[in-house]
């Protein structure tokens, strides 16, 4: 991918996040959207692990399917570290990082405990207030961001919110 592709990926991203915003989101939206989500995987026979967690590391929501594992888990934390910290969604922040070179140590952090990379997604109020971290993985991780988009994005019922273009090489 080329500087460009990682600009307008975040371009991209950012209208995401701007759009994807709930109107309140209480400890049972977390339940009802989580088992929304796993109910999608097991539908297409997919192998996931889900978590929804609140900005202080509450867990609201968490399932692993089969063919998930202890590894999954540990992804999933640092995706959740990654979007606390940034308040962004952890593949917008990869791919701000591969515009500016930057990695996880430039931020005095250690890549045991943050990633960048797909799969972690900021819960924001419509008032712009983030409230929460959902977190997938086990797909690559473009995919896990972009499973997430499209809940999301049928679970609020908005339309037309932008793609990533799954056919670049992330």
């Amino acid at each position: 991918m080329t500087s460009e592709d990682y600009i307008k990926l975040n371009e991209i991203i950012l209208k995401q996040e701007k759009m994807l915003r709930f109107p309140q989101f209480s400890n049972r939206d977390a339940w009802e959207l989580g088992n929304y989500m796993v109910n999608k995987v097991y539908e297409k026979k997919q192998e996931l692990a889900i978590a929804i967690r609140k900005l202080n590391g509450n867990i609201l929501f968490q399932h692993c399917t089969e063919g998930t594992n202890l590894n999954n888990q540990n992804w999933m934390e640092r995706k959740f570290n990654t979007v606390s910290l940034m308040e962004r969604s952890s593949l917008g922040a990869w791919a701000v990082s591969s515009t500016t070179g930057e990695v996880i140590s430039t931020h005095g952090l250690s890549e045991k405990d943050y990633i960048f990379c797909g799969g972690g997604f900021p819960i924001r109020l419509k008032t712009g207030e983030m409230v929460a971290v959902l977190i997938v993985s086990n797909f690559p991780h473009e995919l896990d961001h972009d499973f997430i988009v499209k809940v999301l994005s049928e679970w609020l019922g908005i339309n037309n919110v932008p793609e990533i273009d799954l056919s670049l090489s992330y």
